[in-house]
Formats: C-alpha cells, sequence, structure tokens
C-alpha cells in the first residue's frame, strides 16, 4: 500500500470544481480508498434493532473487512472482526442469525458475542506457551464502538475523533426520524432490498444529494400534469419536478449543505413534504405524538427540512419515503446497495405498511426511481473510459457557496455544493 502512496498524489486528482477520471477507474485507488477511507472515517454498520437478542448477529463489511454486530449477554451491541484467531478463517457467512457462541467451521474453535475466545477444541495439544487470555486469539472488537439513538457506527482508527464531533449537525438527520416515532424509537426489521450494480461505490454516494439530476433522469415518473406519482397516502398528488417554470424555481431554491471536512451533506426537503395529508391513520398519528414535543418541535418533525442527508463513507437517510441506504463497494466497478425501510414504534401497522410499499415502488431494484439512477452509475463507469476529457466537473454553484455559522459550506438547490464537499473529505482522508 505504502507503494501506492508513493505514485498517487492526491492534489493532482482533486480540484476545487473537479476531479480526476481516475478515481472512478483506477484499481489501485480503490484499494486505497478501502484502506484509507473505510479504515478511517467512521463507518455506518447498522442499526440495533436488526439485533434485538441475544446471540443475533448481522454480517458487514468496513470497505473490504468482514466484521459482525452483535448482541451480548450484557444486553449491549458489539462489532468484531469476523476472522478466527486460531488460523484467521473467516466465522460467519450467513447474513444474519443467533449465535450462542459462535463456532469457526476450521477447527472448532468457539467465541463469546463480544469476540472473546471462549474455548480452544481439543485443547490438551497446546502446553503453556499459548495463552489462552491473549486477546489476538479471539474475535477482538473494532477499536472504536458507539451508537448514536440505535444507529451503530465503528472506526479502525483508534485515534480519531469521536462520533459526536464526527457526525456533528448530521446528528439531526438521525434526531428528525427518530422524533417522528411516538416512542423514540425506529425499527430496520422490515426486510431488505439489495442489489448490486456496474459502477463505482461514489456514484451512489453522491447522486443521493444531487438534485441537477431529477428533471432529466426522473422524467418518466411524470404524468400529464406534469407530477410524479403520490408517494405518501392521503397526498392527491406527488411532486412537480421540471428543468423550467416555478417547479425548476422551487427545487434550486431548496437548500443544500456540505461538511467543511467530514464529507457530509444533505439536501432540502422536497416541496410536497409541506402538503396536508387528508388521511384519519395519518391524524391519529399526529395526535400520538403531540404530547411528546413543543409545538415548534412538533411543526419540525412532520416537515422535515431535509430531504436526503449523506453521512460520508457509506450512508444515506431519506425523510420523504423515510429509508436508510448503505454501500459497500465490491471492486473499483462493482457496488452493492442495501437499502432498509425505517419503521415507527408505536404507530398503527398501516403507517408502517405504507413506508414499505413507498419504498417498493421507489428504491427497490425494479422501481421507478432507483432503476434510473442506477443506468445512470452504469453509464457513467463505461464513459469514464472515453479519452474526450480527463475530468468529472462539480463547477456547478462554486461561486456562490457561503459558510454558516460553523464553518461549513451552504447553498441552494441544484448545485453541486454536496458532491465537492465529499471530495474535501475524500482528499483529506487519502492523504499519507
Amino acid at each position: 500500500m505504502d507503494s501506492i502512496l508513493q505514485q498517487i498524489d492526491v492534489g493532482d486528482l482533486v480540484h476545487a470544481d473537479r476531479v480526476h477520471r481516475s478515481v472512478y477507474t483506477d484499481p489501485a485507488i480503490f484499494d486505497l480508498e478501502m484502506d484509507r477511507i473505510f479504515g478511517r472515517a467512521w463507518v455506518y454498520i447498522g442499526h440495533d434493532s436488526e439485533v434485538p437478542e441475544f446471540g443475533d448477529y448481522v454480517t458487514r463489511t468496513m470497505g473490504k473487512r468482514p466484521v459482525i454486530m452483535c448482541r451480548h449477554t450484557d444486553g449491549e451491541v458489539y462489532v468484531i472482526h469476523n476472522s478466527c484467531g486460531h488460523r484467521g478463517a473467516k466465522v460467519c457467512v450467513e447474513p444474519r442469525g443467533n449465535a450462542q457462541p459462535f463456532q469457526c467451521p476450521y477447527h472448532g474453535w468457539t467465541f463469546k458475542t463480544n469476540g472473546d475466545l471462549e474455548a480452544v477444541s481439543m485443547p490438551r495439544g497446546y502446553g503453556e506457551s499459548l495463552d489462552m487470555s491473549d486477546p489476538g486469539l479471539g474475535m477482538r472488537q473494532l477499536p472504536k464502538v458507539d451508537n448514536y439513538r440505535g444507529f451503530v457506527f465503528a472506526c479502525l482508527d483508534e485515534d480519531a475523533e469521536s462520533l459526536d464531533t464526527w457526525l456533528g449537525p448530521v446528528r439531526q438527520s438521525i434526531d428528525d426520524i427518530a422524533d417522528r416515532s411516538p416512542s423514540g424509537k425506529v425499527r430496520l426489521t422490515a426486510g431488505i432490498h439489495r442489489y448490486v450494480f456496474r459502477g463505482n461505490w461514489k456514484f451512489q454516494l453522491e447522486n443521493t444529494v444531487d438534485m441537477y439530476h431529477v428533471p432529466f433522469s426522473h422524467e418518466s415518473t411524470l404524468n400529464r400534469q406534469g407530477k410524479q406519482f403520490s408517494r405518501r397516502k392521503g397526498d392527491d398528488s406527488g411532486s412537480s419536478i421540471s428543468d423550467a417554470g416555478a417547479a425548476a424555481k422551487r427545487w434550486e431554491q431548496r437548500e443544500a449543505w456540505g461538511a467543511a471536512e467530514n464529507g457530509h451533506s444533505y439536501t432540502g426537503h422536497q416541496p410536497v413534504a409541506d402538503k396536508k395529508r387528508d388521511d384519519p391513520i395519518y391524524q391519529s398519528y399526529v395526535e400520538s405524538l403531540e404530547g411528546k414535543h413543543t409545538p415548534e418541535r412538533l411543526a419540525e418533525v412532520l416537515a422535515p427540512r431535509r430531504h436526503n442527508t449523506a453521512f460520508y463513507p457509506n450512508m444515506s437517510l431519506q425523510a420523504l419515503n423515510q429509508h436508510v441506504r448503505v454501500i459497500y463497494p465490491i471492486s473499483v466497478d462493482r457496488t452493492e446497495i442495501m437499502v432498509w425501510p425505517v419503521l415507527f414504534e408505536g404507530v398503527p401497522d398501516e403507517m408502517n405498511q405504507d413506508i414499505i410499499r413507498g419504498l417498493n415502488v421507489t428504491h427497490s431494484a425494479a422501481s421507478l426511481i432507483q432503476t434510473d439512477d442506477l443506468e445512470n452509475f452504469h453509464r457513467c463507469q463505461e464513459g469514464a473510459n472515453a479519452e474526450n476529457s480527463e475530468w468529472v466537473w462539480f463547477a456547478r454553484g462554486l461561486d456562490t457557496d457561503h459558510k454558516d455559522n460553523h464553518g461549513d459550506i451552504i447553498n441552494t438547490g441544484t448545485g453541486e455544493l454536496p458532491q465537492r464537499a465529499q471530495f474535501v473529505a475524500w482528499a483529506r482522508l487519502m492523504a499519507p
């Protein structure tokens, strides 16, 4: 990896208004991203509702590193390396399950659900030279793991800043979702949409907070009146998306925000979120929240100001069709996506079922929205190999970027500020 570092000058690849195409096509750069970005940043692992009982686990990756998120006997959620301390074999290959304890299939060593070594098979073969209390013989916990309102993040860098500092203002996006639940808790337990696209992982993260593409990429979703399908029960129609007229003006006026260092970003809400919903179930739900929040906070919860939030480097959270979308890089031109609907505790079942149905329409592999984006990601990957320009441009809105009170950057609507913010973080994390 050090030899790759010597060959790559990050300053030559990332400029204020553009990035070099090789960041999407060079396998050596991809390998360095897996080592540096996914080895230094706080990475979203999963939600604690996925492992409700002792022994419950899910398997995930941090870049190329296999990890396990599991619930231990003390009730806490741990993230441990998915690797046996004996010969290094991957212990769990199923996406989820219950282990009491974990057992390596190779030689039968067993491990507690916090990663500690529990027992060695046929121990009579070992003398006193092997120290069974050595943590290196276990499945080892990651050095930094933290849980923010059920959302579990981990970091491999022992010297990294706290999760609270890393997240900064984007914590509010999690608060907005969690506070929409009468109990203050959400569940990611309704199943997963899972698919692979033929393109670089960064295309998905950039697209999540890209409002510029919507009127063009998703034009086929419009009816004759120029409006999208209704996304929520009780809405009489969906969004108006256009590259001209009043609809375009509304989209351009939506806020865009990017973190100064950590790459997080968000885009303002869709105007359709302001519409009053004529639905008895929804009205009953609103009444259940009235005693939980002040009138001002209730208004924020019911009409969140953020549509999509990108948690750099691998997760996004949407407020309208509420879901968590996670990015798993496979290779420089292959990426796996997993999408979970976000359900609310303490609401009528019909409301959560409506959330699931809405996500099936918008972000499944055969949906009306995500399929357009997946096609574009593949075209971007193929087009990056053309020999016309060496650069991918993110210059839209650059001249009108300005700082907020925290030193982060804000702009409006269809500017490419979120993408610029992501590459500021990219360059910082990729540096030697």
